[in-house]
């Protein structure tokens, strides 16, 4: 006959083991009532007593504490079930669950042993729980699948799940689903991560190779730096288990980004390149570059792919090329895999994972990690989730104190800003490791979401092989050089269990050392037949020329057939009134019976592109409707909270285009968008800043990859960067893009740099991006006030039959006989000019524009020239100050090409710090003298 506390149990639906159950119900009923029976509507409003809930602990645990309180009367009749037993019971709940929120502070996950004291909340008697509880059995909430244990089994269980070789951070995770499916995966291994004996070998050979490329190139390239991975050799086993269960769930390709630490040991034993190429490297002898490399760069941040065979069929490994700024790959990387997963389509994201590989103190030091994290769930850079590996050497560089590393408990904090599980692990116990990953791959791929793991070891060697870290370091460093290898502290496990003999494991060394003097590849075998290779889409574009021929003009049916389109709105869609006025005007420009602005010809490049099977993708700060208002590619409905984007509906046809406001991030973004350019070569790729200066935030993308990334790795990039750039009088923040930067970085035809002034400029500028057969970075001097001036307009005529042009010579009627001066400029200062001399009715005088500063048009230049015969003088007219703009960096592409009885002069501010005033009638006044000193010589206009 069943006992009464059996009968209970079974029928009281409030029993523990029913926590997890009625908690998801809880949930669903705070949000929403109607989601769950009657009968458990009236349960939870008794339990809210008809008040907000508002606290981090569940309400169910607390309410069977609570029932059982207060259910004297039923509870007497329960043999031993006294108040006293129900305190112990609830005693026992919260210290289970302490150890699942805190149990990774006193893991024992750290080569270097147990760093820090125990919380005092980890001791049961915190709980009033004595060594006389110990027998005693309570409920575990199913802990490891058993509703009932001791509770010395109880906390022997909870150390091994949670105080091992493995600390767990999962608890901070909101979602219930996930937090649940993180303790199954955690508890139901109860600590048990022994791997079977064939893979015990084949982790013992991983972790010989990791160690092995080490010591020969020690030995063989002495004092040369390598960046050694000793002391985090687990990463190799890391990386394939990763490899082999990507594989296993039909992924194709895996991405990798990693700074300069491992990164050889990476290439060789992960990626298959071939030990002896590699060593030719260090000797000096590589092979010959690829096309468009001419500066090249060192071994330890060159990049690399390749395919390698599985059981289950071929994947795609690419290790990206990274500069030593670090974590700056991360952006990079994100970009390229979310191509890559829009180049597959619907599934993309199930069949192409990142992996970014971090230093300790790098991660929670470097800003662009914050970044990237930050855009990992956003509609515009999601990529389905990263795993992120940090090789946590406990150490920043080698003179660091780890005091000054951080303010964090963990280097790995940061990711809680997205709420990622992270693992610590013990890097010397490599089949914890290989659990780890294992369980962080299948994360990723359930939830596809971010995940951490944070291999703890330590950094056998100084920050490079030349380093003396005992100087600096000495007592970590005294305690490192007593530690035993990874390798040989799992190889005496392996004999001492009898998996392997000890001659096995010395001929593991022997024939690994004896494959790289034969220069044999060494990591899994690399598939014969490839079938994941791109690069091929980039051959097209090597060796061409910015002046390679290339028609962007369009049929006037097509202008007027994209214009209607973007014009049509689904059924019910308001639009705002001065949307609608704007709406107005581009059906009159397409009809001919208004000059065409701005915005309706960078609408209409887009469009065009679409039409033809390009895609088109555009980033940045308030895009969608454009920071200055002209360009509304994104309408949004003002009856209701949805958006449309026309473009996305020109024809069933078309190319993908997508659009999207990003998050307040520079750097990030536009790392971002390079990784993307540099895989897609025919989506037109765009990122605009709110205003141009922001740029100043993404300093180190536009130096490291956009600027010189063809010449030191042969990576082509056609990245279009919009930067609105015009001296407004908005003070010295919102006025200069720094022009003179991109100028300072041109040589080599590396990248372009363009000052549209008119709609049909910036229609054939957008256009020739894609059509013509040359991929290189776009810097676009944007307009501000341009996008509305009356003189900057273009009619249909200029967009069917027209092209770029690099330079635009005088417009009005001047007889070129009578010219003695030539104004040249670029940019709105154009419009300042035409205005001034109009007005003072000057015929000696002509204007020229530079619509492209570089590559120079030489030719055309001289060609402009020559126009007039009795030249004189030819001014260079900038708003920006002498020290900025063009003139210091352009000034001897015109002395160059003019004739010597010519004047060279310069008209513009003077030089300055800032790049203008910040007091609107000081501009205004500066303005003035600009344009004066240009027209006439002088300020005063005589």
């Amino acid at each position: 006959m069943a006992s009464l506390l059996e009968k209970f149990r079974e029928s009281s639906s409030l029993y523990g083991s029913n926590a997890w159950f009625i908690e998801d119900l809880y949930e669903r009923y705070l949000k929403d009532p109607e989601s769950v029976d009657p009968d458990w509507r009236q349960r939870f409003r008794s339990i809210q007593n008809g008040g907000g809930y508002e606290t981090p602990h569940s309400p169910i645990v607390e309410r069977f504490a609570e029932l059982a309180t207060k259910s004297q009367g039923r509870l007497a009749q329960l043999q031993g079930f006294t108040e006293e037993s129900v305190k112990k019971q609830a005693a026992v709940a919260r210290l289970i669950n302490h150890y699942r929120v805190r149990g990774h502070q006193i893991a024992d996950n750290n080569p270097f042993g147990k760093t820090l004291p125990p919380p005092p909340d980890m001791d049961p008697a915190f709980y009033g729980l004595s060594e006389l509880d110990m027998d005693t059995w309570f409920d575990t909430g199913i802990l490891h699948g058993v509703d009932r244990l001791p509770l010395r089994e109880i906390i022997a269980n909870l150390k091994e799940i949670y105080c091992g070789s493995i600390g767990s951070e999962y608890m901070h995770i909101v979602d219930t689903a996930t937090r649940r499916w993180l303790i199954s995966r955690m508890e139901n291994a109860k600590g048990n991560l022994t791997l079977d004996a064939e893979k015990q070998r084949w982790v013992l050979k991983l972790l010989t190779a990791a160690e092995g490329i080490e010591v020969y190139l020690h030995n063989k390239f002495v004092g040369q730096k390598r960046f050694s991975l000793e002391g985090g050799e687990s990463l190799i086993p890391i990386l394939d288990e990763l490899v082999m269960g990507c594989s296993t769930k039909g992924v194709n390709e895996i991405v990798i980004g990693m700074a300069h630490r491992g990164r050889l040991n990476v290439l060789v034993n992960i990626l298959g390149k071939s030990p002896a190429l590699l060593f030719d490297e260090f000797a000096g002898h590589s092979a010959s570059s690829p096309p468009g490399v001419s500066s090249g760069d060192v071994k330890y941040h060159m990049g690399f792919s390749s395919d390698i065979d599985t059981p289950t069929g071929p994947i795609h490994l690419t290790l990206a090329f990274n500069p030593s700024h670090l974590e700056i790959i991360n952006p990079v990387v994100e970009g390229s895999v979310r191509a890559r997963q829009d180049r597959a389509g619907i599934d993309g994201k199930d069949q192409v994972v990142p992996v970014l590989i971090h230093g300790d103190a790098a991660f929670s030091g470097q800003g662009i990690v914050m970044e990237t994290l930050n855009m990992s769930q956003t509609r515009a850079f999601e990529a389905g989730g990263t795993i992120h590996i940090v090789i946590n050497n406990q150490i920043g560089f080698t003179t660091s104190d780890p005091r000054d590393a951080r303010s964090t408990l963990y280097c790995t904090d940061i990711a809680s800003l997205i709420q990622a599980p992270v693992f610590h692990v013990n890097g010397d116990d490599p089949e914890a490791v290989a659990f780890v990953s294992k369980l962080a791959l299948d994360f990723r791929m359930t939830f596809k979401k971010d995940v951490v793991i944070d291999l703890i070891c330590y950094r056998r060697l100084g920050h490079n092989e030349a380093d003396e870290p005992a100087a600096t370091q000495p007592m970590m460093y005294k305690k490192i050089r007593q530690l035993k290898t990874t390798r040989r502290l799992y190889a005496e496990k392996l004999i001492a269990e009898g998996v392997i003999a000890a001659e096995e494991a010395a001929a593991m060394e022997q024939n690994y050392q004896k494959m790289l003097d034969e220069g044999q590849v060494v990591s899994r075998p690399l598939s014969q037949n490839p079938k994941y290779s791109y690069t091929h889409q980039w051959n097209q574009f090597h060796g061409q020329h910015w002046e390679a021929p290339c028609d962007t003009t369009v049929s006037l049916d097509r202008i007027r057939y994209c214009n209607d389109r973007m014009l049509r709105l689904p059924a019910g869609f308001e639009i705002h009134s001065r949307v609608a006025k704007v709406m107005d005007n581009r059906r009159k420009m397409a009809a001919g019976a208004l000059p065409l602005d701005w915005g309706f010809a960078e609408n209409l490049a887009y469009a065009t592109l679409l039409m033809e099977k390009y895609h088109v993708r555009l980033t940045g700060q308030d895009v969608g409707r454009g920071t200055f208002v002209h360009r509304h590619a994104v309408l949004h409905n003002q009856l209701k909270n949805e958006e449309y984007i026309p473009l996305k509906h020109l024809d069933k046809d078309q190319g993908r285009a997508d659009i999207y406001d990003s998050l307040l991030s520079e750097a990030g973004v536009l790392g971002f968008e390079y990784g993307y350019s540099t895989t897609m070569p025919n989506t037109l790729v765009i990122w605009e800043a709110q205003f141009g200066d922001f740029a100043n935030g993404a300093q180190v993308v536009i130096d490291q990859f956009i600027s010189s990334g063809e010449t030191k790795w042969g990576r082509l990039c056609g990245l279009v960067l919009l930067l609105p750039h015009g001296y407004e009088g908005q003070g010295p923040e919102h006025s200069s893009a720094r022009l003179e930067r991109y100028l300072q970085l041109c040589a080599e035809h590396n990248i372009q740099v363009c000052t549209p002034t008119t709609p049909a400029q910036i229609f054939h500028l957008l256009r020739r991006q894609l059509i013509r057969p040359y991929r290189k970075p776009l810097i676009v001097m944007s307009p501000k006030s341009l996008l509305r001036h009356k003189l900057a307009v273009s009619t249909l005529e200029e967009l069917t039959g027209g092209h770029f042009r690099a330079i635009i010579g005088e417009t009005d009627e001047i007889d070129p006989r009578q010219v003695t001066r030539y104004v040249f400029c670029a940019g709105k200062v154009y419009y300042d000019l035409l205005e001034a001399r109009r007005e003072a009715g000057l015929k000696q005088v002509a204007i020229g524009r530079i619509e492209q500063l570089y590559p120079f048009p030489t030719e055309l230049f001289k060609a402009e020239l020559a126009k007039y015969p009795n030249l004189e003088e030819f001014v260079w007219c900038q708003e920006e100050p002498k020290n900025q703009g063009a003139w210091y960096q352009s000034n001897h592409h015109f002395r160059d090409n003019l004739a010597p009885h010519i004047r060279m002069s310069y008209s513009g501010r003077e030089a300055s710090a800032a790049p203008a005033v910040g007091h609107f009638h000081e501009h205004i006044q500066q303005q003035k003298a600009v344009v004066d000193s240009a027209l006439y010589g002088n300020s005063s206009g005589s």
